[in-house]
């Protein structure tokens, strides 16, 4: 009986074909109500009375308004410390609209703030973006990246994203990255969580022991500001706080198509390390 389970399951596996994707922008489809991220909204009324309101249900803090009344309200969110609770679309549904696609990842904290009419996403699909990346890693590298995934304190879902980019759907070695077990291999440390205080000494040891030109990217809301748990005793409030980081990835947690952007972004920031 167990053999013919078995030779039933490996007829359904090979019935499958190939499950590697190579545009997950037309050939994959997000379930309804998926949350990738939170988009401001152009051509909102000058002074919805959910203005405020919004700001206030806003747990972490990303979300600024100033309105005087006078003129148009000055609006920012920040993805960096957004993790996409959607509150703020149930507050004022006119002004926040959460969708499925990805916050894109920066060089600089201060590019994942937005403000009305200037969201930006990615529309370029894995296949696009990965083979992009190899061609930069060949470049740079004359050879494969290698990147050290430190949890600094994650609830494991930016870790299961990252997990993720190794399956067969992903498969981003075939892309030239690999996941190495000893920063003293890396070029790349990819930090998760909002950098506990117990996991401080270690991410600075981590830190200290990649070789130069080292580049660390920080994952996930908590990675770039502290996310949920955000700047508490128990918490340093984001990866910045305890080391230096060149690439944010945000989200809650950021999909791996958005993790492989990043790490596209990081390649660009190893020719400069490199010259100084």
């Amino acid at each position: 009986m167990i053999g013919i389970k078995r030779a039933n399951a490996s007829k359904d596996i090979m019935g499958n074909g190939i499950e590697t994707v190579k545009d997950p922008i037309s050939d994959m489809h997000c379930l309804p109500g998926y949350r990738g991220r939170v988009s401001l909204v152009p051509n909102v009324p000058p002074y919805p009375e959910s203005y405020m309101e919004a700001e206030e249900i806003c747990a972490s803090k990303a979300i600024k308004i100033w309105a005087d009344g006078k003129g148009p309200a000055k609006i920012t969110l920040d993805m960096g410390k957004c993790f996409l609770c959607g509150r703020c679309e149930e507050a004022a549904p006119a002004l926040f609209k959460v969708d499925s696609a990805f916050a894109i990842p920066a060089k600089k904290k201060e590019e994942l703030v937005e403000s009305l009419g200037e969201t930006a996403t990615a529309n370029e699909s894995f296949e696009k973006i990965g083979n992009e990346l190899k061609q930069k890693i060949g470049k740079v590298l004359g050879r494969s990246l290698a990147v050290r995934e430190v949890d600094a304190g994650s609830c494991n879902g930016c870790e299961i994203e990252i997990t993720a980019l190794n399956n067969p759907i992903y498969d981003v070695e075939r892309f030239g990255i690999h996941f190495v077990a000893s920063p003293r291999h890396a070029d790349v440390l990819l930090v998760t969580g909002p950098a506990s205080r117990n996991m401080e000494v270690a991410l600075k040891r981590t830190y200290e022991a990649t070789p130069e030109p080292k580049v660390v990217v920080a994952v996930g809301a908590c990675g770039c500001s502290g996310g949920i748990f955000g700047d508490t005793y128990a918490t340093t409030g984001g990866i910045d706080k305890i080391v230096p980081v060149d690439v944010y990835i945000p989200g809650c947690p950021p999909r791996p198509e958005a993790v492989l952007y990043g790490l596209l972004l990081a390649v660009d920031r190893i020719p400069q390390k490199q010259a100084t």
